[in-house]
């Protein structure tokens, strides 16, 4: 496994790049060894963060995590990277395109039980045509932190969402 650590706000001495090259390296038998792992670190609001990308064929396997102290944090995401692997191995292995940015060893384990999905209610309501700005306004106002609406210059089916420090994301789905 290939590490790419970058800081920002936040310095990769050696000791820390030890740390995570230590703790996310727990993971190289999970994966080939030509898989590479992106890890950013950073400092949030005085909270330490660490996110860890890890593209594999046909996904992205990621997590965040933030805590008072940058190994603490670390130690987190390795520890989530870890639960997801093994909660979705069942679905990787189902789809054989995923199943070569995987370590052999990996896949011939026996998987753990997944987590069925339960959709527990149904909603349905109209979709009104408005603007991105309108459908933010209305999303605010109903207490959500997305809103489904129909642009009114495009026709299409958006969504507008609620990202951190009150800023809005538009998603414009590609058909």
């Amino acid at each position: 496994m290939r590490f790419n650590i970058v800081g920002r706000g936040v310095e990769v001495t050696d000791d820390l790049r030890a740390a995570v090259e230590k703790k996310i390296g727990k993971l190289e038998r999970y994966f080939s060894k030509d898989t590479e792992a992106n890890v950013t670190l950073s400092l949030e609001k005085g909270r330490q963060k660490i996110e860890v990308t890890i593209p594999v064929k046909g996904g992205i396997i990621r997590s965040e995590q933030t805590s008072s102290d940058m190994y603490v944090s670390i130690d987190l995401v390795e520890e989530i990277i870890e639960r997801q692997l093994k909660r979705y191995k069942s679905r990787i292995i189902d789809r054989k395109q995923n199943a070569e940015s995987f370590a052999k060893s990996f896949l011939e384990e026996p998987a753990e039980e997944e987590e069925t999905i339960a959709i527990v209610r149904t909603k349905r309501f109209a979709v009104k045509p408005m603007d991105p700005e309108e459908a933010c306004l209305q999303m605010e106002l109903l207490g959500h932190d997305f809103f489904v609406f129909r642009n009114a210059e495009t026709d299409e089916i958006n969504v507008v969402y609620k990202r951190k420090e009150n800023t809005y994301g538009l998603i414009e789905p590609e058909f």
